[in-house]
């Protein structure tokens, strides 16, 4: 028990470590993973390194793997949306991509802007290349008109770019949408600009948990 809780303490010194060091997700989800899963090991045999050194590599095997999967997903939604105004985000082994709702949408429609079904023709190519990831569309709107209005929109909003998706090769199971209004602003809605960030479509891709 005090091997254990020894080694869950170096396990969050390590953390602290690869965040500072520049390792990739991978590496540091490999490394984790692996200290992980030798506690694990060590745990079920007083008298066995063995089974410390078996948990050890499966976790670095599973941590590196996630980790590189996302990397190399990020990589190329990067590269494909660079341009496109588009914002992709990573966070931990999630990835986010946020659509301003000015260049995917008219101003209170939910009909998708004709110049930008190209940008989620790309975005539909790599979810079906990635299709170890679970999607989530949302839709979010500013505080201007009625909740009721606003939450009918996101909800329109972000069925459109789902449906789009799908008709566009991706698989249905895989993807959700929901619309949460102005209930989740980034930015004050005080200002024009802040506004301009609260309206808009998020796409969350995370790694099936299956």
């Amino acid at each position: 028990m005090k091997r254990t809780s020894i080694s869950l303490l170096m396990a969050g010194f390590l953390f602290i470590g690869c965040a500072e060091s520049g390792l990739t997700k991978a590496q540091t989800g490999a490394l984790i993973g692996g200290l992980a899963g030798a506690v694990a090991g060590k745990s079920t045999s007083n008298h066995s390194n063995k089974r410390a050194v078996i948990g050890g590599a499966v976790g670095a095997l599973a941590g590196y793997g996630i980790g590189a999967y996302m990397d190399k997903q990020q990589a190329d939604l990067n590269q494909e949306l660079k341009g496109s105004g588009v914002q992709v985000d990573r966070q931990g082994n999630n990835i986010n991509l946020n659509m301003p709702g000015g260049i995917t949408f008219d101003t209170a429609q939910a009909n998708i802007k004709p110049n930008f079904t190209s940008v989620l023709d790309d975005i539909a190519n790599i979810m079906s290349k990635y299709p170890e990831t679970k999607i989530e569309v949302q839709g979010h709107t500013d505080n201007v008109g009625s909740d009721t209005n606003n939450l009918t929109l996101s909800q329109l909003r972000a069925q459109s770019v789902a449906t789009y998706l799908t008709s566009h090769g991706v698989d249905s199971s895989r993807i959700k949408s929901v619309g949460y209004g102005e209930s989740m602003p980034k930015a004050s809605n005080d200002t024009p600009a802040g506004r301009e960030s609260n309206r808009r479509v998020e796409i969350k891709i995370v790694p099936n948990p299956a």
